[in-house]
Order: C-alpha cells, then structure tokens, then sequence
C-alpha cells in the first residue's frame, strides 16, 4: 500500500524561507523608525516656524474715530482693527470723573484682529480708547484715540414700569413709554434685554395709548406670570435714535418680583364682582357698573395704581351728564377713566347687586370699596364680561392680555 508524504526540504528551500523571514523582520523593524522619523520632522518643523524676536514686525493698531475726527453720531460704530498682531484689550470710557455717560462694548472677532462697538453712545460725551496688540514674538502695542459724539439736538425720554425692588400682580407688563412718538421702534427693541427666574416664555409688543397718543412697549408673558418669578431689564438706550434723530440720553433698568395672583372678575349682567387669590374665593361684592347709556369696557385690565380719594368729573373724561365727586377707596384699570371704586351715595338706593347706574366704572358699598382697595396691588388682573361695550383697546392702560399671545407677537417690531 502506497502512502503519500510531504516533500523534504531541500537547502534551497531552507535558504527562502529564511529570505522570507528576514524581510518581513526588516519591515517590522522599518515601520517604527518611519513613525519616527515623521514625529521628529513635525517637531523640528515647529521649532523652524517660531518666529525669531528680531524678525518679527511690531504689531499695529488702528482706531477708528481717530483722535483727529470731527464728532460722530452717538450710534456710530467703533472699530479697532490690528496688523502683524492680535488684540489683546479694547477699552472705551466716558472722559471724567463720575461720568454718568455709557461704557461701550464690544466684541472681538474669531481672529482677534478686529473689535467692534455693539452698543449706542451717549450723545455730547469725550470718549477715550484704549487699545492693546500682541505681535508673534510677544511683544505689545498700545495705542490711543479720543472722540467725541454729537450732542443730541432733539432727545426722547422713557418711564419705566414697574419701578426697582416692587412687587407686583401676575397681570403687569414690563413697560417702557415714551414722551415723543417712537418711528425707529425696531432700534429700541434690539436694545432691550428681558430675564426672568425661573425663564418664562414672552414678547415685547408695541402699542398706543388712544386718549394720549403716548408710545409703549411692553413685554408680557405668554401666559399671567407665576407667583415669585424674578424679573430684571436692562435696556442700553442711551444713545439710541428713536426716529428723526431724537435721542434717547440714558440707560434704564428695573427688577422686581410677582405676588400673591388676584384675578378679580366682574360679571355686568348679574351685577357681581368675585374676587381669587391664588385661586381661591375670596368674596362675591355686589356691584353697579356702567348704566345703559355709559356702559362699561369689556375685556382683561390690569390695576395701573391706587388712590385713598379721586375727585372724578365729566369733563376728564368727556361725559355730557355733570358730575363732580370726591371718590373714595378708587382703583385705577384705565387711563381712559375706569375705577373700581366705593360709591357710598349709591347705598340704601338698591342699586348694587341690583342694577348698572354707574358712568362706567364698577361701584360698590363704601365696606366693600375699602375692603378690595385695601387688597388691591399694581398689576393684579380684573376681568370684565357682559357689557354692552367693545373690547379695551391694548393701549387704554395694560390692555396687553386682550390679545391671544400669536396676534401680541406681531406687535414686535423685530417680527
């Protein structure tokens, strides 16, 4: 029987397999000096790329408005550029001691070789820039410019509401009004900033008052704000062109916190006011609103403020029917003339509870007047239904909340 072996090596064979060895040794060894030799090549190419201190060219600053430019629009921009360098400071201050002109700011770009004003500058001020370059070879470059803006010939002034450290409603807009109409509204906007603990979903809007033409914008939540919220503006307007170059000359900001929510609504046909605290009943007031022939407004308003006597006539508010009264415990809903209010000559006549016989605004017993003063805070909502009169208008005191939220957004110049 025949068996099959394997062939013998031959020295021949002996030799090349010992070849194949060796090479496949050699490119075992050969790989790792390559890596080597690579790591070593970038190494020595950074130290080739450092530039040599006596080769380097002094970093150059320019600045723009020089010290030798005529005085510039307090919302021009300010720019600070470098060559064979990179910006390391940019500084611009009001001249003087206790100025109580702007700081400008900036940002620098990606590069570091420009910077860029990104603020407006209060009008009829001395700025003084200071500017600071590093070169490749660490070595600095300062340099210096001085400018003046324009004093404003036509300026714009603006209140805020509500005022620093008060608390208030869960219906009160951040508001800003101004004393001259406000053209440019989209430059106003840009530069106001609105934040709230915890955040809060919310826009400005823009609106009118209808009696006295005066400007606002407001910024309300989406929704009536919740109980201890935090909220702090900050608005960088001076130096802000409100339209026809009238300028604003200040900056502004306020902060302040939300109350108890009072929610206060007021039903016209069974002549009623319930008032909710934290959404609880509180009381059911019988009231008398606006009679037939001066009806009451419908719709959300917010408390503007609040006064221990009013004396209210006709003539403020354009009623042909005579009267002049001292009104107690009043608070105000509208800057077209809506109080919530006591009424005590009303008493004993049945009207409350009963029927509307007021000039429009909600009456009720002198007990009760007191007693929904003495609660009442700024901001705080007041719902009124079942009048025979329209919708208040957004701008007739804090309207802001008879809008749905998508149709306020639209108010936003910036939309």
């Amino acid at each position: 029987m025949l068996t099959r072996s394997s062939p013998p090596t031959t020295p021949h064979d002996s030799r090349k397999r010992s070849s194949v060895l060796s090479v496949r040794s050699l490119r075992t060894l050969v790989v790792p000096a390559i890596a080597v030799a690579l790591l070593a090549g970038c190494q020595s190419a950074s130290k080739s790329a450092s530039v040599d201190p006596a080769d380097a060219k002094p970093a150059r600053i320019t600045i723009t408005p020089g010290s030798d430019s005529a005085a510039i629009a307090p919302d021009a921009p300010v720019k600070v550029t470098a060559s064979h360098g990179t910006l390391t400071k940019v500084r611009i201050a009001p001249d003087g001691a206790g100025s109580q002109a702007v700081t400008v700011t900036g940002a620098l770009s990606h590069s570091k070789t420009s910077w860029r004003s990104n603020r407006t500058m209060t009008p009829g001020t001395t700025y003084t820039v200071e500017a600071t370059a590093t070169n490749a070879a660490g070595k600095t470059a300062v340099q210096h410019s001085t400018f003046r803006t324009r004093a404003a010939q036509q300026v714009n002034g603006v209140t805020v509401t509500p005022s620093k450290g008060s608390t208030v409603g869960v219906g009160q807009p951040v508001s800003l009004a101004f004393d001259h109409p406000v053209p440019n509204k989209a430059a106003v906007e840009r530069s106001l900033s609105l934040s709230t603990s915890p955040k809060v979903e919310g826009s400005w809007g823009w609106v009118k008052d209808p009696l006295t033409g005066i400007e606002r914008v407001d910024w309300r939540p989406k929704t009536y704000w919740h109980k201890g919220t935090k909220v702090t503006l900050r608005a960088r307007l001076s130096g802000v062109n409100t339209g026809d170059s009238r300028y604003l000359r200040r900056d502004v900001s306020t902060t302040f916190t939300i109350g108890t929510p009072r929610i206060s609504k007021v039903d016209i046909k069974n002549h009623t006011m319930t008032v909710y605290e934290d959404g609880q009943k509180q009381k059911t007031i019988p009231i008398s609103a606006g009679q037939p022939s001066y009806p009451t407004w419908n719709g959300t308003m917010v408390v503007l403020d609040k006064a221990p006597m009013v004396n209210m006539t006709s003539e403020s508010v354009g009623i042909a029917d005579p009267y002049n009264k001292d009104v107690p415990w009043a608070v105000h809903l509208t800057t077209s003339g809506t109080y919530a209010h006591a009424a005590p000559w009303n008493e004993g006549l049945g009207y409350f509870g009963q029927s509307n016989q007021s000039h429009g605004c909600v009456g009720m017993s002198l007990a009760d007047g007191k007693w929904f003063y003495n609660r009442a805070t700024r901001g705080d909502i007041v719902q009124i239904s079942g009048s025979t009169r329209a919708t208040v208008s957004t701008g007739n005191g804090f309207g802001d909340w008879n809008l749905p939220y998508p149709s306020w957004q639209k108010l936003s110049a910036l939309r």
